[in-house]
C-alpha cells in the first residue's frame, strides 16, 4: 500500500445531525426540553392557577394568553425533540422525520402582550416563559443546521488534493533512477 492509498478516503463525511441525534449534547438538550415540560404543567396546574386568580382582569387575560402561547411552544419543542430521539433510535429515518417535522411548526411566537402587562405577571411564568424562548431558539438554530446540512449536495469526489501534494513530494524526493 502506498501513501496515497492511505490518505484517499472513500467514505462520505460524517453529517452533523447524524452525529448530533446519537451524541450526549442531545441527550441533554431532550432531557432540558422534558424536564420543562414537566415543570410548566406542574406550575400551570398547581401554583400558577391559583395566581392567576388572584391577578386583576386585564393582567389576568394577559395571563391566559401567554400560558397558552407557552404551552403552545412547549408542545413544540417536545414533538421536535422525540422526532429527533426516534431518528436517534433507527424508530425513523430522517426522511421520514422531516416529512414529519412539516406539522410541527418552530416558528416564532409574537407576542400581543405590552410589557406592563408582562412585567404584571406572576415571576414564575416569566422565568418559564425566559426559559422556554431561550430553548426554542436553540432547538431553531439547531434545526436550521439540520435542514442545511440535509441540503447540502454530497461531496463531489474528486482527486485528493493531499494525496497530490504527497505524491509530488515523493516524486521530488524519490533516488534518481
Amino acid at each position: 500500500m502506498n501513501e496515497p492509498d492511505v490518505i484517499r478516503l472513500e467514505v462520505d463525511p460524517v453529517r452533523f445531525g447524524q452525529s448530533f441525534v446519537g451524541s450526549e449534547a442531545f441527550s441533554a438538550l431532550f432531557q432540558e426540553g422534558m424536564e420543562l415540560v414537566e415543570e410548566t404543567a406542574a406550575y400551570l396546574d398547581g401554583p400558577g392557577r391559583e395566581e392567576s386568580r388572584l391577578l386583576q382582569r386585564e393582567t389576568s387575560v394577559a395571563y391566559a394568553s401567554e400560558s397558552m402561547r407557552l404551552t403552545t411552544r412547549l408542545m413544540q419543542i417536545a414533538s421536535w425533540l422525540l422526532l429527533q430521539r426516534a431518528v436517534a433510535e433507527g424508530e425513523i429515518t430522517p426522511d421520514q422525520a422531516q416529512a414529519e417535522k412539516a406539522r410541527v411548526r418552530l416558528n416564532s411566537h409574537e407576542t400581543a402582550t405590552t410589557l406592563v402587562e408582562y412585567e404584571a405577571l406572576p415571576l414564575r411564568l416569566r422565568e418559564l416563559i425566559g426559559l422556554a424562548t431561550r430553548l426554542h431558539a436553540r432547538i431553531l438554530h439547531l434545526d436550521r443546521l439540520l435542514l442545511e446540512m440535509a441540503e447540502e449536495p454530497p461531496l463531489a469526489q474528486g482527486p485528493n488534493p493531499v494525496a497530490a501534494q504527497l505524491s509530488m513530494l515523493h516524486q521530488a524526493f524519490a533516488p534518481a533512477g
